[in-house]
């Protein structure tokens, strides 16, 4: 089982980024898959998780973020708009029961 995360980068306050999660040797499925990030010096925070047809959000990102999925590709996405400095960190999808991860994908917000 592989997951590749990309689409990070460094982007001012207020911009946007769309980060990927390509997943393979695994069928999603109706599996739960999700994004975690973790900042410099700080543990590791919950995102999204998407679970058959039901997405949920952390009260940090809700309203600005959007994660989707596409189960033919087996891609998981994160549009994450309205950045703050806050959401600076490597982020992270995950699944399998959290017992698979990717290796992440900076965000920086200036």
């Amino acid at each position: 089982v592989q997951l590749v995360e990309s689409g990070g980068g460094s982007v001012q306050a207020g911009g946007s980024l769309r980060l990927s999660c390509v997943v393979s040797g695994y069928t999603l499925g109706n599996i739960c898959i999700g994004w975690f990030r973790q900042g410099l010096g700080k543990g590791p925070e919950w995102v999204s998780s998407i679970g058959g047809d039901k997405t949920i959000y952390s009260d940090s990102v809700k309203g600005r973020f959007t994660a989707s999925r596409d189960n033919a590709g087996n891609t998981l996405f994160l549009q994450m708009n309205s950045l703050k400095s806050d959401d600076t960190a490597r982020y992270y999808c995950a699944t399998g029961a959290w017992s698979y991860w990717g290796m992440g994908t900076q965000v920086t917000v200036s």
